[in-house]
């Protein structure tokens, strides 16, 4: 008799992987780890920004 697998989505192979990961944490102290790399995202996005601008302006003046 053939294993039969069982399909799942890639949002529940994510879940999966978080919950082992985060191991014996509690989930309402993950949102310390979670706010920390919110902010990263925004002061990474912020510099791209900043950077396009100042090449922008750079081609300009030239």
């Amino acid at each position: 008799m053939a294993k039969q697998t069982k399909q799942t989505s890639i949002e529940e192979t994510l879940w999966d992987s978080a919950n082992k990961l985060r191991g014996t944490v509690e989930s309402s102290e993950y949102k310390h780890v979670v706010l920390g790399l919110i902010f990263l995202k925004f002061a990474s996005d912020k510099f791209e920004e900043r950077k396009q601008e100042l090449i922008a302006e750079g081609k300009k003046n030239t």
